[in-house]
């Protein structure tokens, strides 16, 4: 876990993979619960004896599960000191590069890219947010997330 203790740090971490969450399992229930929540039932997330005969060779996460995961990523890789809020800001660019199949481990890697002050004395932060699926040279998603923080 890295620990960020001021915002005033960010500036020094430009450029820089600063953080690593641990690995987190995709469940089955996971994908049904999220497909429930969504009304995205298609087959290859929630038919697990058709997704096994189907391209995947089983059945795979949503793209927008995976994205979904952004703040446990997060939450798992790095901690604000001196923040009282943190808010989503959005998203620059989103790729789904590879599939993530039920049962894979998925951690996420994150680089500073911008770090730029806002309003309130916060900072507006963009990360490159690399998930990637253990054991795969491909990550499985690619995403320059967007927050703010405010002290």
């Amino acid at each position: 876990m890295k620990t960020i203790e001021s915002l005033a740090d960010l500036p020094a971490l430009l450029g820089q993979e600063f953080a690593i969450s641990d690995w987190l399992t995709i469940t089955q229930e996971q994908v049904n619960l999220f497909a429930d929540a969504t009304g995205d039932h298609q087959w290859i997330h929630v038919d697990v004896e058709r997704a096994n005969a189907g391209p995947f060779g089983g059945p795979i996460a949503h793209g927008f599960l995976t994205l979904s995961l952004l703040p446990k990523l997060s939450e798992m890789a790095m901690e604000f000191r001196g923040v009282r809020m943190g808010v989503n800001y959005g998203l620059n660019k989103v790729r789904f590069p590879a599939p993530v199949p039920v049962g894979s481990r998925v951690r996420g890697r994150f680089k500073l890219l911008a770090c730029e002050p806002v309003d309130r004395g916060g900072v507006q932060i963009t990360t490159q947010v690399t998930i990637e699926r253990e054991g795969s040279d491909k990550p499985v998603c690619v995403a320059e997330a967007v927050s703010r923080r405010y002290p």
